[in-house]
């Protein structure tokens, strides 16, 4: 695997080729780590991902590839690398499609459960660099919870929302995307796309919440972390995206295409976000609302600006409709924890 020409090399990063966290904690081991992917129907993007993986060095103790019911050759694929991975491949293939938040709820279950350490998730649509686990391992000792970078398609360097404003449960897209000599900035969200997490994390939070489907779920579970944990995002190029997606150029920042699905699930998981934030206490409903309200029109500005077209907005309102639903449900209960509290 390489990067287009255009793309900055990791080792040209002199902050993240120097700074090193202090060895606070245990020492890294790559065999306690295991990358956890999800894949539906992308079996080209899934072989790019594999074959990346094929040339890390060091090597996770486990890959496990979670399918989302895919009807393409997903299965034959996934085989064809078991004996040339060089890794220990666990394969799930579900009997639905139970979306990104499902696949990566059981991705990391399989995961705990074959006992990792460290958690690495990752959509199928990326590349991972040859030394990207020595990267992140590197700030293990310090973190429990790491969000390393990535390039885009074109090797430019991704910028992701890494705070968000909590009480209005929205990311804030202007936060600041330097680093300083430290190497690190906390954060109090997550991406699935890369997110690398302690099983202690995870025992305390329990697994992400596969009712999101997509949408939300990675923020929220990232939020969730960050509430236990120092949460970080660190100066490190570890991924690159090997799907191109249709973008609005804002200049400094971009604003990708969407589809239906995914505006019916943005706002109709605003009411699941509403659930956890009533049970940590820190739900205000303006505040909120007001949150809400600015996803809406962050849509229809969507809709208008990188797909122009104003058909759509019914999946909105039919999102906030049914999350209304939601709202209502008393027997609704956040994740439990996968371990006993003290």
């Amino acid at each position: 695997m390489s990067l287009p020409s255009s793309s900055p090399s990791p080792s040209d990063d002199a902050t993240a080729s120097t700074v090193q966290p202090p060895a606070d904690g245990q020492p890294f081991d790559p065999a306690t780590a295991t990358i956890a992917i999800v894949t539906y129907n992308r079996s080209a993007l899934l072989t790019r991902l594999l074959d990346s993986i094929t040339a890390m060095d060091p090597k996770p103790g486990h890959v496990v590839i979670v399918d989302n019911a895919s009807s393409d050759n997903t299965t034959e694929l996934v085989e064809s690398y078991r004996d040339r991975l060089g890794t220990e491949l666990v394969y799930r293939r579900l009997d639905t499609n139970t979306g990104g938040s499902g696949g990566f709820s059981e991705g990391m279950r399989v995961a705990y459960e074959l006992g990792s350490t460290w958690i690495w998730v990752m959509d199928d649509d990326v590349e991972v660099m040859p030394d990207g686990l020595a990267r992140m391992g590197a700030w293990a000792p310090r973190f429990k919870s790491i969000q390393g970078r990535r390039y885009d398609f074109d090797g430019s360097e991704f910028y992701w929302q890494y705070r968000i404003a909590e009480r209005m449960g929205i990311p804030i897209p202007f936060a600041p995307s330097g680093f300083d000599a430290s190497g690190y900035k906390e954060m109090n969200s997550g991406c699935f796309e890369g997110m690398f997490i302690h099983r202690d994390i995870v025992g305390q939070i329990g697994l992400p919440d596969p009712r999101f489907f997509i949408y939300w779920d990675d923020q929220t579970y990232g939020w969730l972390a960050s509430r236990v944990t120092t949460s970080v995002i660190v100066n490190e190029f570890v991924l690159r995206r090997t799907r191109e997606i249709k973008q609005w150029d804002m200049g400094i920042r971009h604003m990708n295409a969407s589809s239906d699905a995914y505006r019916y699930y943005i706002m109709r998981n605003r009411a699941i976000i509403k659930r956890y934030y009533r049970a940590a206490g820190v739900y205000n409903p303006v505040l909120f609302g007001l949150g809400t309200t600015l996803t809406f029109g962050k849509e229809l500005i969507r809709l208008l600006l990188v797909e122009r077209t104003v058909r759509g907005t019914s999946n909105l309102f039919r999102g906030l409709s049914d999350g209304r639903k939601i709202a209502k449900d008393a027997s609704w209960q956040p994740m439990p924890p996968l371990v006993a509290g003290d």
